[in-house]
């Protein structure tokens, strides 16, 4: 069974004392959630403050970004050799504010490369605009962020990744996809990588990324491929944050519990 899994996206927001007073009520009570994997990932600037308060708690620090060279003339850059220097685990890659800013499919699959090749594990974002999906091309559009990586670095290298679909008309405007809608996206996410190599398919941690709240959460983590959240405003309460993990951790005890 895939390990659930919830990352935080904090987004540009934090700072020393607000993230000082978040990490204090939050975790005590991660900590509970035995089987759930939860991941944090502040803002650059706050990689080592949030990294050091996260020494032995059972949560994983992450990164919203990472630029695809090791290093070199990249101002205002960060390579993943940094990131792991300083602890991370996860790295978004592709994510919508990344893709409106101008990274496309190719600048994507390039950083992913170089995420899985330094040892982390990437996050790749897809998903669709609302002009896309009432258009009627989600899964075109879905099925073109995923292959342009299988593409270029060959489908073997999602083995230790993890995908997350985020529908762009779904992010900070209080809409959601419905559970229903969530799944079909997933299951088609997990019949594209099948088409590859239907291991690594059923093995790939898929998240939902749409403004998951506490009131949604259950609803979204009941779905058979939905293993988990990559959870932004939501991530910055911690009783709401919390109240998210919690979710999904009851939801997979239920699956567990399910005759096979």
């Amino acid at each position: 069974m895939i390990q659930p899994l919830v990352i935080a996206n904090w987004k540009m927001n934090g700072s020393y004392a607000a993230n000082y007073s978040l990490l204090t009520y939050l975790l005590p009570d991660i900590a509970v959630n035995r089987r759930t994997r939860v991941a944090l990932c502040p803002p650059f600037p706050y990689l080592a403050q949030v990294g050091q308060r996260l020494i032995g708690s059972p949560v994983w620090l992450g990164a919203q970004n990472v630029n695809q060279h090791a290093s070199g003339a990249q101002t205002g850059e960060v390579s993943v050799l940094m990131l792991r220097e300083l602890g991370c685990e996860y790295v978004l890659v592709g994510h919508s504010e990344r893709r409106a800013m101008g990274e496309d499919d190719a600048t994507a699959a390039a950083k992913f490369a170089a995420i899985e090749a330094a040892g982390l594990v990437p996050v790749l974002c897809v998903g669709e605009t609302l002009e896309e999906r009432e258009a009627g091309q989600t899964e075109a559009v879905v099925a073109r962020q995923i292959e342009a990586v299988i593409d270029a670095v060959g489908v073997a290298r999602f083995v230790d990744a993890v995908v997350a679909y985020e529908p762009v008309w779904a992010i900070g405007t209080g809409k959601t996809a419905s559970p229903e809608q969530a799944q079909e996206v997933h299951a088609h996410i997990r019949g594209l990588v099948a088409l590859h190599d239907p291991h690594i398919a059923r093995e790939l941690p898929l998240l939902y990324g749409g403004s998951v709240k506490p009131d949604n959460a259950a609803s979204l983590f009941q779905q058979p491929d939905v293993n988990g959240g990559l959870v932004g405003g939501a991530s910055l309460d911690a009783s709401a944050f919390v109240a998210i993990c919690d979710a999904l951790e009851q939801s997979h005890r239920d699956a567990a519990c399910q005759p096979v």
